[in-house]
């Protein structure tokens, strides 16, 4: 069932009453959040879109970008309770499509590779969350619920999920813990599991280990050592 206009607002409105602490009335939510004033701006520009009013609908989204720093392609396909947190830089491609509940920082971009005409730019699924200054280019598709760290750049599918962190990202969780408050969207987006570092540990256990074992061999050879010593000098002693 479509959304009418004032329904998909009312859900990019609540989903910052729901994901940012720092919104602390509605008041300051509607006039403060520049991320609100660049969806509602798109919502509008997209309908005209829609409806072949493409000058109207990127004059509309031009203006939007002057007073939010977010640009956002009338044409991309943006769904229920959206929210850009912070706002500046982020850029949103004509072929992007946007599930549900997803969630942007500051800097991201979900942009193109190709000059061709069709289907160029990100599709994420439901519930994706994706870090500051992050990219993802290309036709790529992010499953729902996955996660894409900051700085990193996407430029491959991510199944459902999963984590993923780099340039360029690679899969470094396949599934997370569940939220520990389920009314709440889940935005435990720092906790990023740190492969390179896992891997120092084990070697440093690993050597840890190696120098122990090292030094039992050494104190075992020593005391073989002194003993055949004496016994030899017992040998060589006249009864």
């Amino acid at each position: 069932m479509t959304q009418s206009l004032a329904q998909l607002v009312a859900s990019d409105f609540a989903s910052i009453r729901a994901r940012d602490p720092a919104a602390r009335g509605p008041v300051e939510t509607a006039l403060c959040y520049p991320g609100l004033h660049a969806i509602v701006a798109y919502r509008v520009a997209h309908r005209l879109w829609r409806r072949d009013w493409r000058m109207g609908a990127r004059i509309l989204s031009y203006l939007a970008r002057m007073l939010t720093g977010i640009d956002i392609h009338p044409g991309a396909k943006i769904g229920p309770g959206f929210f850009i947190d912070h706002g500046a830089g982020v850029v949103i491609g004509e072929t992007a499509e946007v599930g549900a509940d997803v969630t942007l920082y500051h800097g991201v971009t979900l942009g193109g590779v190709s000059w061709s005409e069709g289907k160029r730019h990100p599709t994420l699924g439901d519930g994706v969350l994706v870090g500051a200054g992050a990219k993802v280019l290309g036709p790529v598709e992010i499953g729902a619920g996955a996660r894409v760290g900051a700085n990193s750049v996407v430029v491959s599918d991510v199944p459902q999920e999963a984590t993923v962190i780099g340039v360029p990202a690679r899969i470094v969780q396949t599934e997370r813990p569940k939220s520990t408050d389920p009314l709440r969207v889940d935005l435990n987006h720092h906790l990023i599991p740190d492969p390179v570092g896992r891997t120092l540990a084990r070697l440093a256990d690993r050597i840890a280990f190696l120098e122990a074992r090292l030094a039992e061999h050494r104190a075992t050879t020593v005391h073989t050592v002194v003993r055949d010593s004496a016994d030899t000098r017992n040998e060589c002693q006249p009864h």
